[in-house]
């Protein structure tokens, strides 16, 4: 069979690459992507990685059809490794229209065989097997063609030793135990709801400075932002080029509800023909609405003198334990989850702790020692 050349440009090549790669126990993945002026990331080129020499290249631009290459990633016999894999796993579901399916993830992987697990590409590539990824495209434009060689080669090495990089994490990595909680992680990226972001009617607690309005002003932050979301999918802009987060909160702030109030509010002449009356109006109604409807604020955690000592000997468990297991203590949660944590542990809300992922899971085995010293569970 004649050898497939590595720019992948019609759907006959990329189906026999994907023949070839389904009867591979594991292939490597990676997208390279322009983001700047729309609303979705635009998909320039797919790597796929069936050993170190066999690396290729798929083009969307040339290929509008790939649904060929969902039959793979949605193949639960073929482990998908990808660095950082939420962000790709997201592009390429749409990109598809197949939920990826069985992932490695080598970011997440580091982090479990005694490596931080927040490490670039090009780092863990250089501790594990001492070689230098050069980041000279990393700022390219994808979109453009034809490729140069120093692009191609680029892409190429993003895939290129993922799989024996997989193969030296497994060795690290202490125990089947350990094994299990790297497994248990990894299944999550099987569920889209993992990398596919906030629903739109939650975005708003994503905008910096939010936990400096009211609850009608929260309300109605929420209701902005939802709005703002719909409109820049459909005109496929980013969210600022439709109205800034900035713009957003002095809107949710003052409240305006005619025309002089949004100017008085920072809005543009521009900005106001365009979107003035549906801003005027989402603020009636957010203003009309019962009281009961508005989110509550997301309040600063603050510990009395007993749980900080609680948080100060979990943070030493965790360290402890994390040195003699090989586990990067991120993986446990951020400062604000085990200080979450710790303040619940001292309350009667035991549906509040249901709903913290140190509750479940290999994370409460992990911490079992410290919820047996602080209640029973």
């Amino acid at each position: 069979m004649e050898k497939l050349q590595t720019l992948i440009q019609n759907e006959a090549d990329l189906d026999r690459l994907v023949q070839q790669a389904r009867n591979t126990d594991a292939v490597a993945l990676d997208t390279e992507f322009v983001w700047e002026r729309t609303y979705y990331p635009q998909l320039g080129l797919i790597q796929i990685a069936l050993s170190d020499e066999d690396c290729y290249l798929v083009d969307p631009i040339a290929i509008k059809n790939l649904q060929s290459l969902g039959k793979l990633l949605s193949d639960r016999g073929v482990i998908k490794i990808l660095h950082d894999a939420p962000q790709d796993l997201a592009i390429l579901q749409r990109a598809t229209g197949a939920t990826p399916q069985n992932i490695f993830d080598t970011r997440l992987a580091a982090g479990f065989s005694n490596l931080p697990y927040t490490l670039s590409l090009g780092n863990l590539v250089k501790e594990l097997l001492d070689i230098h990824l050069s980041k000279e495209e990393t700022r390219t434009d994808w979109l453009q063609r034809p490729l140069s060689d120093k692009q191609t080669e680029y892409a190429q090495n993003d895939v290129r030793y993922l799989r024996a990089v997989r193969v030296v994490l497994l060795t690290r990595i202490i125990g089947p135990k350990i094994k299990s909680w790297l497994q248990e992680e990894l299944n999550l990226l099987n569920n889209p709801a993992c990398y596919s972001g906030p629903p739109d009617n939650e975005r708003f607690l994503k905008i910096r400075g939010n936990s400096h309005l009211d609850r009608q002003g929260l309300a109605l932050l929420r209701n902005l932002t939802t709005w703002r979301e719909g409109v820049a999918r459909k005109i496929d802009r980013p969210r600022g080029h439709v109205i800034k987060d900035t713009l957003l909160l002095e809107i949710a702030r003052q409240k305006p509800v005619s025309a002089i109030d949004l100017k008085t509010a920072g809005l543009s002449e521009r900005a106001a023909a365009k979107y003035g009356e549906n801003i005027v109006a989402i603020t009636q109604t957010t203003l009309a609405q019962k009281q009961s409807t508005y989110p509550e604020p997301s309040c600063s955690i603050r510990l009395g003198s007993k749980e900080k000592a609680g948080l100060e000997k979990l943070h030493k468990l965790i360290a402890l334990k994390c040195e003699l297991l090989g586990i990067a203590p991120g993986l446990l949660g951020n400062s604000s989850e085990l200080k979450l944590l710790v303040k619940t542990l001292n309350t009667t809300k035991t549906d509040d702790l249901k709903q913290l992922r140190q509750t479940d899971g290999w994370r409460k085995l992990f911490l079992e020692d410290f919820f047996r010293q602080n209640r029973e569970w």
